[in-house]
């Protein structure tokens, strides 16, 4: 079962595919990561928090 490497939420294996580099099994930040946020290829601190 996939997982978020920041916050260990599960994940589906879609967003897996769509959202994480080829040879990476788990995501590096999913949606219910407040602290972090996708910057294109690199995954950086969020200025503010998501709600």
């Amino acid at each position: 079962m996939p997982t978020c490497e920041n916050c260990g939420s599960f994940v589906t294996t879609e967003y897996v595919r769509v959202f994480a580099p080829n040879e990476m099994e788990h995501p590096r930040v999913c949606p219910n990561c407040e602290d972090k946020v996708r910057d294109g290829a690199d995954v950086r601190e969020a200025r503010a928090t998501r709600h």
